[in-house]
């Protein structure tokens, strides 16, 4: 059976201080061909099942059970390694990133999967204040039975734009959590996130606000990140080294958000039913370009360009759970990130940066630790130059934690 592709269901059953992991054949009637093969993997040890203890007790959570189907591969019989859970956030993204794959280049920190800018106060264009959350609360496996968010949403997402969600509480809602709900993706890259009380709870811990604040979806609000880049060089068109590390140095296009005043990558939403490469495209157009403004000549032109800059060589960067300060316990920002280089500079070139839409200003940035961008796009930024070899700390970076 090596090497054939099967369908299976995998159970997640969690409470108390244990989670168990079973997988199992998706046949179920008796003689079946799925019960003979669910014997015979059992025999071969090629039956996955694994207990994780929880890293604390949490009498007061009720049990979760969650089933989902996936297709995978046999494999031969690997050894079984009984691990301490470290908590529910890394769970979530460690444990089933398997089923949505991640593309990240640093292994420290593909490990860690926690916020800090989504506990910030006060919340984004507001007065309002979240609840402190203490860092040894912030994981959901931490019993707080005093725990009461701050609830918050938006005027201008209760007034019912088009691209968000109605309240949980309308009769008419009935949203698909952990599925593609019609045109709208409901699905988290991190793997299946938790539904309490009709709202789904942010699979990176608790942020002291409830509601969805500026957030349009309950659940994960998609985006999708462009990271374009060249070589920084000199007049002569060689390329510039740093002196310390001699290592080249990567520049990369950075907007001025309008709302914040900082300085991020000129990404943006997913549109319902739209493929991510074209919001990355778009987006990119939009904010660095100012391709809203231009002459139906000029975004003939400019689209032209822009096709040219976006079927060059690229990779994903990073796909998942995003540390934004808009998060909140029931909606979360979740990325794409794609790396899109001109190695020679020459296409770039003929694409005069222009601000549009909700950036403020826009430039080529050189890349180094010294960066402080919007939510975690520093990190996004970290991974490119990790890809590329290129420069990005003076000193030797850190060891990874145990």
């Amino acid at each position: 059976m090596r090497g054939q592709l099967v369908r299976w269901s995998v159970a997640a059953v969690s409470g108390g201080r244990w989670c168990c992991v079973i997988v199992v054949p998706a046949w179920g009637r008796s003689g079946s061909p799925g019960r003979a093969l669910h014997r015979r993997l059992w025999r071969e040890g090629m039956l996955a099942f694994a207990i994780v203890p929880r890293a604390v007790s949490a009498p007061g959570l009720a049990r979760a059970v969650a089933v989902l189907s996936v297709t995978v591969v046999l494999s031969p019989p690997a050894r079984c390694v009984l691990r301490r859970s470290p908590s529910v956030s890394n769970f979530s993204a460690a444990h089933w990133s398997h089923l949505h794959p991640i593309d990240m280049f640093d292994s420290c920190n593909a490990k860690n999967f926690y916020h800090n800018k989504a506990l910030t106060s006060p919340y984004p264009r507001s007065r309002v204040e979240r609840t402190h959350v203490p860092a040894d609360k912030v994981d959901w496996l931490a019993e707080w039975k005093d725990y009461q968010p701050v609830e918050y949403t938006a005027m201008s997402i209760l007034s019912g734009p088009q691209w968000a969600d109605p309240q949980v509480s309308d009769k008419s809602f009935s949203p698909k959590f952990n599925e593609r709900d019609g045109e709208v993706e409901r699905t988290s890259w991190n793997g299946l996130y938790v539904v309490e009380n009709g709202r789904p709870r942010n699979p990176a811990g608790r942020t002291g606000l409830t509601g969805r604040g500026l957030l349009g979806r309950w659940g994960p609000n998609h985006a999708a990140d462009p990271v374009v880049t060249r070589w920084k060089r000199d007049r002569s068109g060689n390329k510039i080294a740093h002196p310390v590390t001699g290592k080249n140095i990567l520049q990369f296009v950075a907007i001025k958000r309008r709302d914040c005043g900082e300085w991020a990558i000129p990404g943006g939403m997913v549109d319902p039913g739209e493929k991510i490469s074209a919001t990355l495209k778009r987006e990119f157009g939009e904010e660095a370009l100012n391709s809203l403004q231009k002459s139906p000549e000029e975004k003939a032109e400019l689209e032209k360009q822009l096709q040219r800059l976006f079927s060059q060589e690229h990779f994903v960067v990073y796909r998942g759970y995003v540390d934004d300060p808009r998060n909140t316990d029931n909606a979360w920002m979740e990325t794409e990130a794609v790396n899109y280089h001109d190695e020679t500079g020459e296409t770039m070139d003929n694409l005069p940066l222009e601000a549009g839409d909700d950036a403020g200003m826009v430039k080529w940035v050189d890349i180094s630790e010294k960066l402080k961008l919007y939510a975690n796009h520093s990190y996004f930024i970290k991974l490119v130059t990790e890809k590329r070899g290129a420069h990005w700390s003076e000193g030797p970076g850190p060891e990874c934690p145990e």
